[in-house]
């Protein structure tokens, strides 16, 4: 999953045909800010912000004009902060890349923040003297105005702090090493010893990884709590009772708030449960084991050895070009555009692709988009398993959202809402499981392993629905609750494991129990951002469904249909575009969970 949010990525054009009528664009391109402009200089992007702060704006075409300009000194600034941080993450033992990114976060983006807002102000008040096309700029209007009303100019040395202690969590999940099978070896890498079908070794791989884990399990615990009251303080300083109703806000929520939200989890627990429960029982049986240990859960179920679709980044890549190239051309094209997957060094020589896990390498997977060149950057731990084809067909996704609003003027609109940005790439998990025995891809001649993979993959699918569930949820009590204590957070974690978590068994491991949250990076990084992936999700089922009913030509060709559109319409719309139903609540689960179910019974274990 991405953890950087969706932005844009430049590619050549695709046929005309495909793209959205671009009615009341403006098509020149910005000469305002200059080529050679460092965005890593405050000084030089000062005088450029003061410069269109103070410029004169005299009717509705010169506000356009100007609206393109800002657009292209924030993608200059955008992509500054992008440098950086893909920089910081593929190397975190580099101290002069750390040190740059930190020198940034610390110096730069705080004057950034004000200078955005002086900005966001003058934007606001100029569309107002000088009204604009609701149906073109509406939607950039709205988020604005919101994030003028949002701002305090307390609030940017906090946001700085939280910044720098995020960047502490990242640094150190990266410093996880373990010594196991003869070699030290990444967490990540750590996963293919879950695969194996000997029991011994995999619950001997786990506890390596828990006991990893617990040595740093006071530091996490020790950044959560410093990040929590200064979440809340920033929220009251904006006027709200608590971080929720901020972030919200902050995250342009405008379509949903906290009650659909605890109707998704009520419709998890009715509609999902009873399906992932039925899911882990047959597990159990066919195991041939008395009770469900936590090591037993990515082991093939029928004594089957490990996937292995792949070994390294170059092999990875080739063989989702080949999987995408059988689904359809167009989305082969742009993928391959992005390189081999062999580079190993970040952003540094202008690659698109860091895929292999190593050790320093930060945690998890993303796509950062650099605005101003609009190229994108694919980050990955890959470890050669099947999980690491689902990450790299999902950061695909993300790759063609940006490529197909490249001709997009506006910055803003090439950003999606997080929200239908993962229908992007969840799509791409769903759509091209089919072909993952395509000629050169990853099962080629080897239907029976398609089609496992596939099953895997339907499974995980569904099974991720309670985890959102549980962090969204989590979320949600933390920042209700910002005085509670450890030992309060930690119930408050384990009745909703005992409310959405699997069947597992934990005696003895009570203890790695209470602390499973602190795996899941976005609630130190990325706060209040999860329920995003349950919504897609349900997106991304319903356009699955239209492939199996309709075709999936119809399918791709609706999903391009709507990417194309980037950002410039309201959230239920960009569903609406490609067929499918903006909704969260229990009847969308239950009628998504019957039809998985029926799925299920076709594709052979």
């Amino acid at each position: 999953m991405t953890r950087v949010r969706f932005t844009a990525a430049g590619f050549p054009r695709i046929a005309a045909a495909a793209l959205p009528d671009t009615m009341g664009m403006i098509h020149r391109a910005s000469t305002f800010v200059p080529a050679d402009l460092d965005a890593t200089r405050i000084d030089a992007v000062e005088a450029l912000a003061l410069s269109l702060a103070g410029r004169p704006v005299s009717s509705a075409k010169e506000l356009e004009a100007w609206l393109l300009d800002r657009s292209d000194l924030d993608a200059a600034c955008s992509e500054a902060r992008a440098n950086l941080y893909i920089d910081m993450t593929c190397d975190t033992q580099d101290t002069a890349a750390r040190d740059a990114y930190l020198a940034f976060v610390e110096n730069v983006q705080p004057r950034l923040t004000a200078l955005g807002f002086d900005l966001d102000t003058r934007q606001t008040e100029l569309m107002k003297a000088y009204p604009l096309d609701a149906g073109r700029y509406g939607v950039l209007e709205r988020s604005v105005r919101a994030d003028v009303e949002l701002f305090r100019e307390e609030n940017i040395p906090i946001q700085t702090a939280l910044d720098r202690l995020a960047q502490r969590y990242d640094e150190i999940n990266a410093a996880m090493m373990v010594t196991f099978d003869g070699r030290e070896q990444t967490l990540p890498q750590m996963s293919r010893y879950l695969e194996v079908t000997d029991r011994g070794v995999r619950e001997k791989a786990w506890r390596v990884v828990a006991e990893r884990r617990a040595q740093d399990r006071d530091a996490l615990h020790a950044i959560y709590e410093e990040m929590v009251p200064l979440r809340t303080r920033q929220a009251r300083n904006a006027g709200f009772d608590s971080y929720v109703g901020f972030a919200f806000k902050s995250k342009h929520r405008f379509d949903y708030g906290p009650d659909q939200c605890r109707a998704f989890h009520d419709g998890v627990a009715r509609a999902i449960m009873p399906l992932t429960r039925a899911l882990d029982e047959q597990r159990r049986k066919n195991l041939g084991v008395d009770r469900l240990r936590p090591w037993d859960f990515s082991v093939d179920e029928h004594g089957r050895e490990p996937l292995r679709p792949f070994e390294g980044g170059r092999e990875l890549v080739a063989k989702s070009v080949a999987a995408m190239r059988s689904l359809d051309p167009r989305l082969a094209s742009m993928l391959s555009e992005l390189g081999d997957g062999g580079n190993t060094s970040g952003a540094k020589t202008g690659a698109c692709l860091d895929l292999d896990s190593r050790k320093g390498k930060a945690p998890g997977g993303y796509q950062y988009m650099r605005d101003r060149s609009q190229k994108n950057f694919i980050f990955m731990n890959a470890a050669g398993t099947q999980r690491d084809v689902t990450t790299m067909v999902h950061e695909a996704g993300h790759a063609f959202h940006s490529r197909l609003c490249h001709h997009e003027p506006l910055l803003a609109y090439r950003h999606s809402p997080t929200e239908f940005a993962e229908v992007a790439s969840m799509s791409m998990e769903m759509l091209s499981m089919r072909h993952w025995n395509a000629h050169g891809s990853f099962y080629e001649g080897r239907a029976e392993d398609q089609a496992r993979a596939a099953r895997e993959q339907i499974q995980r699918s569904i099974a991720l629905l309670p985890w959102v569930a549980t962090i969204d949820a989590f979320q949600l009590w933390v920042y209700d609750h910002p005085t509670h204590t450890r030992a309060e957070r930690t119930h408050a974690w384990l009745d909703l494991d005992a409310r959405f978590g699997s069947g597992a068994d934990w005696s003895g491991l009570e203890d790695v129990r209470a602390a499973m949250w602190q795996r899941q990076l976005h609630l130190f990084t990325h706060p209040m951002y999860y329920i995003e992936y349950g919504i897609a999700m349900l997106g991304s089922l319903q356009l699955w469904v239209r492939s199996l009913e309709e075709g999936e030509t119809t399918a791709i060709d609706a999903y391009l249909k709507a990417l194309s559109l980037g950002g410039s319409k309201p959230l239920p719309e960009l569903f609406k575009a490609a067929g499918l139903v903006f909704d969260f609540g229990y009847d969308t689960l239950a009628r998504l969970a019957s039809r998985v179910t029926k799925e299920l019974e076709k594709v052979p274990g």
